[in-house]
This record gives structure tokens, C-alpha cells and sequence, in this order.
């Protein structure tokens, strides 16, 4: 771990709170490679929407790890990723973070080109290596998994399982799969999307988002929407739990007033109610009767992180120019005012009041999971 001028020691804590990771942890450029080998490029890590790619040759590259991945759609219609690295010398085969080709990859440096399934087509000369196999030699695959109209990718030789690693964890936090397919989140469609580039540890956005200690601080607007929040409440520590909307809330928009056509399968016991779901590592889902917001965090370095946060409404709504402005303007909000606080404290992580860490209040016990479950993928200590 990195010097922070204070030997780090084992400390004696009131019963009432527990100890969080030390300032280390959130730092350290050896920790962030050991988070990038054993999380990022070892877990499903969602990438992009599928309607991104909406024909043949479209595509994005996006980092997972210390690995460029570029995520298209084949010809048959299905969607494929490849490490972003050509075969030959090993130039990136594309810098953009979006495009479209019309049949084919094509390396910018030797002309190499791969098919959109991937195989090795073209070289100069080619004909004149004949053993060259084209399957082999063609763009490294990674593994790939749809769901709720998102692309995940996995760049293990063996995949966890999909089924046990996301859908289980949306069932662990709903209590029933069933509970999060009511809201169809395939076929809606995407009404904004925003970037946020955040100068801080994705651990700190991910404790954030478990807790909401700080939401009678910092969040205003979300409170007076949902103010079972304003006295701490964790509504992602109770399984099945979803925050009740305000007596006189219309909707969840950013002044209470009415929001947009609630999505069809969503039941009376979810209506006018708030649910939040962490899948680990990176996605962060929030439901609501009218839209879901979906955020995806891409983790560039142990003092950055870019978050792509989408809001997601019946494709009705959106294609008919609804006014989704408060709706969108209460979730931006909180965003800001999160990645805000974040940033206030990624420069305290080095500080030596800080080698130890800090601790968990009691409503803030279960982030002391998530720092189990990190600590376990880790193979280490949390020294």
C-alpha cells in the first residue's frame, strides 16, 4: 500500500460502528491493477446498450480493465466483441469510442481485415501464406450476454455464471426475477443519456449509492420525492423494499409533478415506489413506475471513473417528443450532487487522518458487504 505517513494498525471500535476499507484501498495504483485482473476483466461487465448498435458494422469500443474491447453487430444479427487489438503487430484496429463499418475491420497500420464475425479476410500478400490460419489468427473473442437491452462482456477464459452473478443479484435485492421483468427494460428505449466524468474511486460511487446517510444532506429534491430518505433509510439493505413516494407526489420528477405513461407491467404493489439494485461491480439500476435509470461505470483509474447513465422510457413516450426534461432533471441532480461528494473525499483517501479508514454508522452497516465481497475477490487483506 502506498505511504500515507501513519503506520497502520488494528483499532478497537464502538459496537455501533464498523470500519471501513483504509484510504489505501482507494489510491493505490497496485490495488486498482490487482481490482482490474480479478473484478473488471474476471466478472460480466456491461458495456453498452444493444440498440447502440442498430445494424450490421455498427460498433463501440469501451474499456473493461486494462483491455480495449470492441463491441459490434454481426451480419446475422447478433452482437459480438473482440479485444481491440489486431493480430499482426498489435495496433488498436479502432481509436473511435463509436462508428459504423459497412463489411469489415480494417487495421489502420498493415490493412489486416477481419469480418464482422471476427475471421481474418484480407492482408497484403496473403496468398502468399497459405498456413496462415484465418480463425486463429482472426481478432481475439470475448464472451458476450444479453439482458434487460444491455450488452455485458467477460473477458475470463471461463465466464462466471450470468445467471448467478447478475440476474442473481437483481433477484437478491427485488426477492423475485419476476419483480424486475415487469418493467421490460429490453423494449424500452433510451429518452437521454449523460456522461459524467468523475475524479474519484469507483468504490466511493459504489459506497454512495448503497447508503443514503447523506441523502437528507445533499439531496433536496430526492427527499421531498421519497422522504423516508431524509431520515437515512437504506432501502437497498431490505430485500424487496422500494421507497414510498410523498403524500402529495405526483411523480418522480424533479418538482413532484406528474412524470410520464407508466410502463404496462409494472403492478400496483411497485407502483409509486422507488427500488435500487446494485449489481456488482459496476451497474446500478433504479426503477421507478414511469422510466429506469441505468447507470454503467467505467473505472479508467484509481482516481477516475466515467459514468454513462441512461434514462429509459416506453418507447411511445420518447418517440412522440414527450417533455422527459423533469423526470430527467431529478436523477442529474442526484448524480451531481453524488459524484460531487465523491470528489470531496478522494483527496482525504491519502491523507494520513485517513491510513485507517473511516467507519459505517449502523444504517450504513451493509457497505461493510460489499468491502467483504472486494476484499475476498482480492485475495488479500484489508491492510
Amino acid at each position: 500500500m502506498a505511504d500515507q505517513g501513519a503506520i497502520v494498525t488494528a483499532r478497537s471500535l464502538p459496537p455501533s460502528v464498523i470500519a471501513t476499507l483504509p484510504g489505501g484501498h482507494y489510491t493505490d495504483e497496485n490495488v486498482f491493477a490487482l481490482e482490474q485482473a480479478r473484478i473488471f476483466e474476471s466478472m460480466w461487465f456491461c458495456v453498452v446498450r444493444a440498440s447502440d448498435l442498430g445494424k450490421p458494422g455498427a460498433f463501440r469500443t469501451v474499456q473493461v480493465g486494462r483491455e480495449s474491447v470492441l463491441v459490434t453487430r454481426a451480419r446475422d444479427d447478433s452482437i459480438r466483441a473482440f479485444l481491440n487489438v489486431c493480430r499482426h503487430r498489435g495496433a488498436r484496429i479502432r481509436t473511435e469510442e463509436s462508428g459504423e463499418v459497412r463489411r469489415a475491420f480494417q487495421c489502420p497500420y498493415h490493412a489486416w481485415t477481419y469480418d464482422l464475425e471476427g475471421r481474418l479476410i484480407a492482408a497484403p500478400n496473403l496468398t502468399r501464406m497459405p498456413d496462415l490460419d484465418r480463425v486463429e489468427y482472426g481478432l481475439v473473442n470475448v464472451a458476450v450476454r444479453e439482458w434487460s437491452g444491455y450488452v455485458w462482456v467477460c473477458l475470463a477464459d471461463e465466464p462466471p455464471s450470468f445467471e448467478a452473478d447478475v440476474i442473481g443479484e437483481a433477484t437478491a435485492r427485488l426477492g423475485d426475477e419476476r419483480a424486475i421483468e415487469s418493467y421490460d427494460i429490453a423494449n424500452l428505449a433510451v429518452g437521454r443519456r449523460i456522461v459524467y466524468d468523475v475524479r474519484a474511486n469507483w468504490k466511493l460511487i459504489v459506497e454512495n449509492f448503497m447508503e443514503c446517510y447523506h441523502c437528507a444532506t445533499i439531496h433536496p429534491e430526492l427527499t421531498e420525492v421519497l422522504p423516508e430518505f431524509a431520515d437515512g433509510y437504506a432501502a437497498q439493505s431490505f430485500v424487496g423494499h422500494g421507497a414510498e413516494f410523498g403524500e402529495e407526489i405526483r411523480g418522480f420528477t424533479v418538482d413532484g409533478s406528474a412524470g410520464v405513461d407508466r410502463i404496462p407491467g409494472v403492478g400496483e404493489e411497485q407502483d409509486r415506489r422507488y427500488y435500487a439494485i446494485t449489481i456488482k461491480p459496476q451497474v446500478f439500476v433504479n426503477l421507478v413506475p414511469d422510466h429506469v435509470i441505468w447507470h454503467r461505470m467505467f473505472p479508467l483509474a484509481a482516481d477516475r471513473t466515467i459514468v454513462e447513465c441512461d434514462w429509459l422510457f416506453l418507447r411511445d413516450v420518447v418517440e412522440a417528443g414527450t417533455d422527459l426534461g423533469p423526470s430527467v432533471e431529478l436523477f442529474h441532480r442526484v448524480n451531481e450532487q453524488d459524484f460531487a461528494a465523491c470528489e470531496r473525499c478522494q483527496p482525504a483517501m491519502n491523507s494520513r487522518a485517513y491510513a485507517r479508514g473511516g467507519v459505517l454508522v449502523p444504517s450504513e452497516h451493509h457497505i461493510g458487504g460489499f468491502h467483504d465481497w472486494l476484499i475476498d475477490r482480492l485475495g488479500t487483506g484489508p491492510d
